[in-house]
């Protein structure tokens, strides 16, 4: 067989591996948090109280060093779930479907921040406590991405993609929004209910179908 035929056999081969690797998603797992108003943190924290920061997060957002109880509808609490700062104009709190299951709340799958008739629950702080009509959801999966990232992906910022992934309890994640913005770090974001289903735990890499 001809040398330079092999040679461009090989090549072709890695280059469709560089590119599959390229088109690689890492895989952010987010376990229950809340997101807090300034109001909220007051109420719960004590007034003037300014959320610490416990490790920088994409988009300008931040994981606290500050934990609350939040309690359902079964007047089942979960303790120790972690604020997000910085504040924002409504409180919310995201959980996995399990957690809403714990909690009797019915939560919906929504977006971040779509709120509007969502589930009750109450949360509680050291100094205090408050009730919520609405605010707690399931959030759905997304991918978070720069504007060099959707264009490497030939997405845009909206778009429904499906995602791949391997492994002994493969499966493919349909419905995933595209998030862009030059903030946003490339990372695909899933709940612990999604990441257990299919082992898959955060650093793990899945691939745009």
């Amino acid at each position: 067989m001809d040398p330079q035929y092999v040679q461009k056999i090989v090549r072709a081969v890695v280059d469709a591996m560089e590119t599959k690797n390229n088109m690689d998603v890492p895989i952010g797992v987010s376990a229950r948090h809340i997101h807090l108003s300034r109001a909220h943190v007051e109420t719960l924290f004590g007034k003037d109280y300014q959320l610490s920061k416990k490790a920088e997060l994409m988009g300008g957002q931040f994981a606290a060093n500050e934990t609350v109880t939040i309690v359902g509808a079964k007047l089942k609490a979960i303790e120790n779930v972690r604020v997000l700062g910085p504040e924002r104009k409504f409180t919310q709190v995201e959980i996995s479907a399990t957690d809403s299951v714990r909690l009797g709340n019915a939560a919906p799958l929504r977006e971040s921040g779509d709120i509007k008739s969502s589930a009750p629950f109450s949360v509680i702080g050291p100094k205090g406590a408050v009730h919520l009509d609405e605010g707690c959801i399931v959030a759905s999966r997304h991918i978070h991405m720069s504007p060099s990232d959707a264009l490497k992906f030939g997405v845009n910022d909206g778009d429904l993609v499906s995602v791949e992934v391997a492994g002994a309890r493969g499966i493919i994640f349909n419905k995933v929004k595209i998030r862009v913005d030059e903030t946003f770090t490339l990372e695909m974001h899933i709940d612990t209910d999604e990441a257990n289903a299919c082992m898959l735990k955060t650093g793990d890499k899945v691939v745009l179908c």
